[in-house]
């Protein structure tokens, strides 16, 4: 049996009209749920990726305290780009006074990561993303698409939202299936007094 599915790439929302005005929903804070984005507390990087020395011909990196990078990769493919990858070494960032202004979160990132892209890999044809990006985007893929929002959608924001259902307290096929059907007919019989069985 095949299954016409619909996979949704992240940059969707980004390309449909109907999310252009997304960000005044996050204003006004939730009776429910604070869907706010919480202050970060991280340090700003400073460094950049032009900062780091790199040498193509000899393979190296110098991060700008100047310590040596490890090479880690030298085609590692990333959203059809291909570069050479570098890392810092775990002893060096331990004990280093730019660690702050090199990462984001030097509390919890243990080394630096920096990548040198020079090129784009060769495909045979167009990749499974951008493949799935002309359906979705057809009117037949929106239509499709948009059918979820009224079907899927309201039940999982309803149960993780309000219900805090984020994850599951039990072990076991059974009693996880058991967990969700009970929360699902918790969602359904909310939904009867505005089905006028209330009456």
């Amino acid at each position: 049996m095949s299954v016409e599915a619909l996979i949704a790439d992240r940059d969707l929302r980004q390309r449909d009209e109907h999310f252009a005005t997304q960000g005044r929903h996050q204003q006004d804070p939730h009776l429910l749920h604070n869907k706010r984005a919480t202050p970060t507390t991280s340090t700003a990087t400073a460094f950049t990726t032009a900062d780091v020395t790199y040498d193509a011909e000899a393979r190296t990196g110098v991060c700008p305290a100047g310590k040596s990078l490890y090479r880690s990769g030298g085609n590692r493919k990333t959203n059809n780009h291909v570069g050479a990858h570098f890392r810092g070494a775990k002893r060096d960032d331990g004990l280093c006074p730019l660690r702050a202004q090199c990462l984001r979160t030097p509390d919890t990132t243990p080394v630096r990561n920096v990548t040198f892209f020079h090129g784009r890999f060769d495909t045979d044809g167009p990749t499974y993303i951008a493949r799935m990006k002309a359906r979705i985007d057809a009117p037949a893929g929106r239509e499709g698409y948009g059918r979820r929002f009224a079907a899927v959608e309201p039940v999982f924001g309803n149960l993780r939202a309000n219900k805090r259902l984020e994850r599951f307290r039990l072990r076991g096929r059974a009693k996880v299936n058991g967990h969700w059907t009970l929360s699902c007919l918790v969602h359904n019989t909310e939904k009867l007094p505005h089905a006028d069985y209330a009456a």
